[in-house]
């Protein structure tokens, strides 16, 4: 009798929870203090923070286009193996610009993995598809949430190096459950009409020999040509673009007000909160009543909660409204990446996910830029009033383009 394998799900948000708490532990709040130990300047800090989220927009496309050439498994490996051995390289940096080097090479692990682990989930599970996804994000987190306060515990008590060795170990967990998934991980769901699960296969795509070039360019045309996919892209950048913001500027709003810091972290601490238990529940939410009946809501929430940041100055309000914020990212969230799932033809969820991933990337990017120049030049309540007509613009645009979007059968563009 052969030992039962673990659940795909549970292994892969295992995996999933582990690098990414890895990840984040190498660089909050380790990375602009081990910068300036380095005698790093401030605008040399900028640019090794900023390395590690180019990779993002250089390779998620390319790696999620080779995982539906070569299958999941062996794309997540290689993102795995950088995991598991960029926090080793933390241990011997002596430069600025080293450091600069590593963060880059390291960032190709979180770009990697996160757009293959969404294709795989989304290529397993079609019947609760929403639900398996927005699962997986709040595992991350978890680990994400975790590894802030265990960073800050290891430099206090020890030294930068035993933070790393916590990345280290935990990159190498990674990797180790990583090895446990079957060659043969995705499985495919065979649907009746009313939804029910007729059956289901495992199926991991043979390699075809050389990725050709123009198979690749050709991917990737037919993914932008796809108006559905692309407009779910720009609300997802949109979305991001928000959430970076406010991650960047919330809390230096809330210290101008004279909030001390204890309270400055319960105001963002029930937003993360939110996001992790929504998530979960707005993705069965949306397998049951479609996705644009989940998105539209959450983006309407998220407008309203950002406009009215200025208009309650105190911890109470502030800490509503960033529950509130919380709850409207998790619902746009949790429904984003399964409706671009939903949109695939041709079984191209890689080359889908790293599209969705790569626009994304640019969003978040773009949004503490942006927000810190209108902080600069007009105040916080008319950035938060442009961020806020950002995502009311973006609830618009798919109100009016994106048309009965329904479960399993979405109505294309």
């Amino acid at each position: 009798m052969k030992p039962s394998r673990p659940s795909f799900f549970v292994l892969i948000a295992l995996i999933g929870g582990l690098a990414i708490f890895s990840s984040t532990l190498s660089k909050t709040p380790v990375l602009p203090l081990f910068a300036q130990s380095l005698n790093a300047t401030p605008a040399e800090i900028g640019w090794i923070v900023m390395a590690s989220t180019l990779p993002g927009v250089l390779i998620s496309y390319p790696a999620g286009a080779l995982s539906d050439h070569l299958g999941k498994r062996r794309v997540l490996l290689a993102s795995l193996v950088v995991f598991a051995t960029a926090p080793f390289l933390y241990l011997v940096i002596e430069t600025a610009w080293q450091l600069m080097a590593v963060r880059f090479y390291h960032g190709f692990a979180t770009a990697i993995f996160g757009t293959v682990a969404s294709a795989a989930i989304a290529e397993r599970y079609s019947a609760d598809r929403a639900a398996r996804l927005s699962t997986y994000s709040s595992v991350t987190i978890v680990g994400r949430s975790i590894a802030p306060f265990l960073g800050g515990t290891l430099i206090s008590l020890a030294s930068f190096g035993a933070v790393y060795v916590a990345c280290a170990i935990a990159g190498v967990l990674a990797l180790g459950a990583g090895l446990l998934l079957h060659p043969q991980g995705v499985r495919r769901q065979t649907l009746a009409p009313d939804g029910a699960v007729l059956a289901q296969r495992d199926h991991e795509p043979t390699p075809k020999g050389k990725l050709e070039l123009p198979h690749f360019w050709a991917s990737l045309a037919t993914v932008l040509r796809d108006r559905g996919i692309m407009l779910v892209s720009t609300v997802e950048a949109a979305q991001y673009l928000v959430f970076g913001a406010i991650e960047a500027f919330l809390a230096l709003y809330a210290s101008s007000l004279g909030i001390p810091a204890w309270q400055i972290g319960v105001i963002l601490g029930v937003q993360l909160v939110s996001i992790v238990f929504a998530k979960p529940l707005m993705g069965r939410v949306s397998d049951r009543v479609g996705r644009r009946r989940v998105i539209l809501p959450g983006l309407l929430i998220g407008a309203t909660s950002v406009v009215l940041l200025p208009v309650f100055p105190n911890v109470v309000g502030l800490s509503v409204l960033s529950l509130a914020f919380g709850l409207g990212f998790a619902t746009v969230t949790s429904s984003t990446a399964a409706l671009v799932a939903d949109l695939t033809k041709d079984g191209r969820y890689g080359a889908s996910m790293g599209v969705l991933r790569t626009v994304m990337d640019v969003g978040q990017s773009i949004g503490p830029v942006l927000t810190g120049f209108m902080v600069g030049v007009a105040g916080y309540a008319s950035a938060f009033a442009l961020l806020a007509a950002i995502l009311a613009a973006a609830a618009l645009m798919l109100g009016l383009l994106l048309r009965g979007v329904d479960k399993g059968a979405p109505e294309r563009l």
